[in-house]
């Protein structure tokens, strides 16, 4: 595994064309994960584990990895599965997600793939509402299970919804309470999270899963004579989504003049490696790290007081 990382920093080309790369790794058993490599800093053996008292049963220790203390999740226990037994011949795969690095314990780690957004979908229908997929697609003929972050860190460290008092105005309800956002997001705890926290503030959502479901709900729009940017103050998307990413989302609103003119917010998990200038390039309005409910409030409010 020494190597398997090492041109990591060079994989950004593929952002903007719909791809993305996966890093394949197993817990226990034969069925298949997959994990962004945009989201991974490194790979190495399941390092000294320190027990912390208190903590979640999921988090099976600390460890001291270049300098900084990590939390290390169960990955397995986390999703409902038993835990890890044989740590030795474990490994830790070290994430950024939403500003938080820390480490996921698995039992193998296989090998990266490239692969277009197209082929990554969503979670079959009938698995219930209680599952830690967030999408699924196929490798070599076996089915790799796209795990919902978000969801398990949402259970191991709870991160507040609501708005600090103090950000917004009394003066300002009026205007949020006439105001609608359209928010795109494939983890179902993450579009909680941002829909609590804008209604919080008496504003508006509708609600899509992915960038395709939302491209052709803002088509529908405008096939029924309606303009999107009238109809919704701004867009907040996620970047990593089944069948169509973020980046490709935006291009394709901002290569159609009957939408061309919404603002898009874009709000994603991959804090770590997020490059400014892909932002521009393909044309978005702005970008922000998952998930810090004021800098959003504040984010949205500042939208209302410009089209004001």
């Amino acid at each position: 595994m020494a190597g398997v990382l090492d041109s990591v920093n060079q994989r950004t080309q593929l952002v903007g064309q719909n791809r993305l790369e996966l890093l394949l790794f197993r817990l226990e058993g034969k069925q298949l994960y997959g994990i962004n490599v945009f989201k991974v800093r490194e790979v190495l053996q399941c390092p000294r584990l320190t027990l912390m008292p208190k903590s979640s049963p999921v988090v099976r220790g600390v460890a001291n990895i270049r300098g900084s203390t990590l939390s290390i999740l169960d990955l397995s226990l986390a999703t409902g599965k038993a835990a890890l037994d044989d740590l030795t011949n474990s490994f830790t795969i070290i994430v950024e997600y939403n500003n938080r690095v820390l480490g996921f314990l698995v039992h193998s780690v296989e090998r990266i793939v490239n692969m277009n957004w197209e082929d990554i979908l969503p979670p079959p229908q009938g698995v219930g509402t209680d599952h830690y997929l967030t999408a699924v697609t196929h490798v070599d003929g076996q089915m790799v299970e796209i795990i919902d972050v978000e969801k398990v860190l949402a259970e191991v460290a709870p991160v507040s919804e609501q708005v600090s008092v103090g950000v917004g105005s009394v003066e300002m309800h009026d205007r949020t309470s006439s105001s609608r956002v359209l928010i795109v997001d494939d983890s179902s705890v993450a579009r909680k999270q941002i829909v609590r926290c804008l209604q919080g503030l008496g504003i508006e959502v509708v609600t899509q899963n992915d960038g395709r479901q939302a491209l052709n709900y803002l088509k529908g729009l405008i096939a029924e004579g309606k303009k999107p940017s009238e109809e919704f103050m701004m867009m907040i998307s996620d970047i990593e989504m089944p069948e169509m990413d973020g980046y490709t989302l935006t291009t394709e609103v901002r290569q159609d003049p009957a939408m061309g003119d919404m603002h898009i917010l874009l709000h994603t998990s991959l804090s770590g490696v997020f490059n400014l200038s892909m932002v521009q390039r393909v044309g978005a309005d702005d970008f922000l790290a998952k998930f810090q409910p004021d800098d959003l409030a504040n984010r949205v409010l500042d939208r209302i007081r410009t089209t004001g």
